[in-house]
């Protein structure tokens, strides 16, 4: 009974993988999910899953109840307490799972085709991991391996003289029992670093916000299933630079101009303080709406990519959200040729798929 069950719920995983990997591009354009995120899990809504259910009912009316003749319906309806006109269309069924952070990432990676993650760090810390990777003769019931166990069963019949094969009967007994077994390996746990900036200028309204929230949702989800340890640091920017919490990160909002430069200078100050050692892994995600102070500061944020940032970083991602006017940084930046810098244009929700794809799918 329990193999049977542990069978089925592997089945409605696999069924709600599937639903999930349908619904990807839909999933990451909605701000709710993100609203719906626990310490390690995300509750998603799973439309269109038929449940099986029983129905009670009364027992003394119903099939094989009393007399009938031919042709009696054996589902005779009851008055109802609804009101308006009855439908003919069936109602949707949705479900709400709870599907784990790790997995979200592997159902992203595999449905983007992002490359797996090669940390660069120099100074790795050993960690342990297990995997279920031999067979030994005892063991819990949750681990037996069926398939191993019925061979077992099936062998010692054969040669015993015992199965029967006009009546094939396989009965395990206790010797025939086999259960998977584990064996540890060493894994190394690198630490990495996300430093978000993002541009609070007035133009940057809180629709626009919301975009690099959701964008930075799933740069996170995808980064922490390849990093043990992973601390993301927020710089917002106008003219000047400061860093602050997440909260404020997604919601401040100031009247000021824009100089980009000043989240360059300031994230630049933050490595050299803090992560100059070279043992963390370290990402950059910019996002703005584009409008730069000038060219003169366009220029000093080549030089400060080029020159500061982009020899001490994986990758550094620049995002520009829609813009209601002339917005040319992201033309500025196509005057560096590196493959650690990453460009992407975020119009709307839809464009997030599109938007990880090209962060995420240089790799590290």
């Amino acid at each position: 009974m329990a193999l049977l069950i542990d069978q089925d719920a592997s089945r409605f995983r696999q069924i709600v993988r599937g639903k999930i990997k349908q619904n990807l591009k839909k999933y990451m354009s909605n701000g709710e999910l993100i609203g719906k995120q626990g310490k390690d899990l995300v509750s998603i809504p799973i439309p269109q899953i038929d449940l099986p259910h029983f129905r009670f009912g009364d027992p003394r009316d119903g099939v094989g109840q009393g007399e009938g003749e031919v042709g009696t319906s054996l589902g005779p309806g009851r008055p109802g307490n609804g009101t308006g006109k009855a439908g003919d269309q069936p109602g949707a069924h949705i479900l709400e799972v709870e599907v784990s952070l790790q997995e979200l990432a592997e159902i992203l990676g595999e449905e983007l085709a992002l490359p797996r993650i090669q940390p660069k760090s120099k100074n790795n810390v050993e960690g342990e991991t297990s995997r279920y990777t031999s067979l030994r003769r005892v063991g819990p019931n949750s681990l037996r391996h069926f398939k191993r166990t019925y061979r077992e069963a099936l062998k010692r019949q054969l040669s015993s003289g015992v199965y029967s094969w006009e009546r094939p009967n396989i009965v395990p007994i206790r010797d025939d029992m086999r259960y998977r077994s584990w064996k540890t390996y060493p894994r190394p746990d690198s630490n990495a670093v996300i430093l978000y900036m993002m541009d609070v200028s007035g133009s940057m309204t809180q629709q626009r916000k919301e975009l690099v929230r959701m964008t930075a949702f799933w740069i996170d989800t995808w980064l922490r299933a390849h990093y043990k340890n992973l601390t993301s640091r927020y710089i917002v920017h106008d003219a000047n630079a400061h860093e602050v919490d997440a909260e404020t990160f997604y919601h401040v909002r100031e009247n000021g101009g824009t100089k980009i430069s000043s989240a360059y200078e300031f994230c630049k100050k933050i490595i050299e303080r803090e992560y100059g050692d070279g043992a963390a892994n370290l990402y950059g995600f910019h996002f703005s709406d584009g409008e730069n102070f000038n060219s003169e500061d366009d220029n000093r944020c080549l030089n400060l990519l080029t020159e500061a940032l982009l020899p001490q970083m994986n990758l550094f991602g620049y995002g520009q959200v829609a813009s209601g006017y002339g917005a040319y940084f992201l033309g500025t930046l196509s005057r560096i040729h590196d493959e650690k810098l990453v460009t992407a244009h975020i119009g709307d929700p839809d464009d997030i798929f599109d938007a990880i794809k090209t962060f995420l799918g240089k790799g590290a």
